[in-house]
């Protein structure tokens, strides 16, 4: 029994001996492997420093993007798929952006812009929505957009009408502030469009509703009414909505916890939207992307008028004016980036005579507060000054009011003496096109 006994004790000692040796690998493979994403994870960590810290420097890590990348200009194309073997371009946006500076533009092309010769033979075919559906050529509409606006855009992306319901779907909903109230039914499209004015959180259905919308139903005697003249009534009044709803998906999109949602993106982009940009130089404006703060965008509507029928064949068109879009195409995606650094050296001692009410001023809100502007812009009208343009940037502490043509120091004073704040800096360009720019601060 002794020898028993001795055996099985013996036996036991000898499995819990062999159990700890078996344990032993173990251990080091796992104190291996942690040190591996130990070095690993401070790899990446220092990585993604050297990127810029933040979600930025870490999607610029996993993607490995380049640095210092420049400005892309992109023709946007919204096709409707509503109608039966018809596509055309209900929304046709130039779009740029410059990652160095954080500064984008839109620029909205009317869907009847002309492109024919002569407009007293126009014909629908000839409308710049028009030309996409012939082919279903992206081309051909990039094609004409640069010889409206003289640019060299190189990329389009076009963008079916169940791409935006979808994305807006993924995000979980856009919240935006719906302008009017907006009823409008059409069968033949099986388009129903009814919106209540103000603040919503409007779903992929809701959006396309939006985005689409012109004019509501007719009244019993056949009247329609659209967004008000102030706001831009009709095509003008819905490109601005077009344009202002992007901003809210940029912004909305680019929130931090939509990154876990990239995949399901990427899924929408893959069926819905067709583009020349290659993923490789795609990639590279991602990690700037999400930094953007949509206040640094400008938006515009392309000039023109809307000749009467009689002059135009009896087809509706728009006719773009070629030199106010020159001059617009200048300041929107040239004089933004220039290095306002000194004006012509034989102009350098000409002070600008200029009487209050012709004194060109531009108001830039930076306070962070959008109410800001519509207050500043009133104060100075009623003090007699003339405004003639308006627009945001980057949020600033200061008050600045620049002097860019040379203008009367005592007008400057006078400006200033209006806001009740201000310093007054001189940064002179002969590229300007106003004699003042006021960048409003939080001081105000």
């Amino acid at each position: 029994m002794g020898k028993k006994q001795m055996n099985n004790k013996d036996i036991k000692s000898n499995k819990k001996k062999k159990n700890k040796n078996k344990k032993k690998p173990i251990k080091k493979i796992l104190l291996l492997l942690v040190l591996v994403l130990l070095i690993a994870g401070g790899v990446f960590a220092y990585k993604v420093h050297q990127n810029g810290g933040g979600t930025s420097g870490m999607l610029a890590t996993v993607l490995n993007s380049k640095k210092d990348v420049g400005e892309i200009k992109v023709l946007l194309l919204g096709i409707s798929t509503d109608q039966e073997n018809v596509e055309l371009t209900d929304t046709i946006i130039v779009a740029s952006y410059n990652p160095n500076t954080q500064k984008a533009t839109l620029l909205s092309i009317p869907r009847d812009t002309y492109t024919g010769k002569n407009t007293a033979k126009a014909t629908a075919y000839e409308k710049i929505n028009a030309l996409y559906g012939r082919q279903h050529r992206p081309d051909e509409t990039l094609k004409a957009v640069n010889e409206i606006t003289g640019l060299n855009i190189e990329y389009y992306v076009v963008i079916k009408t169940e791409a935006l319901i979808k994305l807006v779907d993924v995000i979980g909903g856009v919240t935006f502030n719906v302008p009017i109230d907006m009823d409008y039914d059409d069968t033949s499209q099986d388009l129903h469009i009814h919106l209540k004015a103000g603040e919503q959180k409007l779903d992929g259905n809701k959006a396309e509703q939006l985005v689409r919308f012109r004019h509501s139903n007719p009244d019993r005697y056949g009247r329609t009414t659209s967004y008000p003249v102030e706001y831009g009534d009709n095509d003008i009044g819905r490109m601005r909505t077009q344009r202002e709803f992007i901003l809210q998906v940029v912004k909305q999109t680019a929130r931090p916890e939509n990154i876990f949602k990239l995949g399901e993106i990427l899924d929408v982009a893959k069926q819905y939207v067709l583009t020349n940009i290659d993923f490789n130089v795609a990639k590279d404006y991602i990690p700037y992307a999400v930094e953007f703060d949509t206040s640094n965008m400008l938006t515009e509507t392309l000039p023109g008028t809307v000749p009467s029928l009689n002059k135009t064949n009896n087809v509706s068109i728009f006719v773009y004016d070629k030199q106010e879009t020159k001059k617009l195409v200048q300041e929107l995606f040239f004089d933004r980036d220039i290095q306002e650094d000194g004006n012509d050296e034989s102009d350098e001692n000409q002070v600008k005579d200029t009487s209050k009410a012709n004194l060109e001023i531009e108001v830039l809100n930076g306070s962070g507060d959008s109410s800001i502007l519509t207050k500043v812009v009133n104060t100075l009208k009623g003090a007699g000054f003339h405004v003639t343009r308006t627009g945001s940037t980057t949020t600033t502490s200061k008050t600045t009011i620049i002097n860019k043509k040379n203008a009367k120091e005592t007008l400057l004073t006078n400006i200033k003496d209006v806001l009740g704040k201000g310093s007054i800096e001189t940064s002179e360009a002969s590229s300007s096109k106003v004699d003042v720019t006021i960048i409003i601060g939080k001081d105000y």
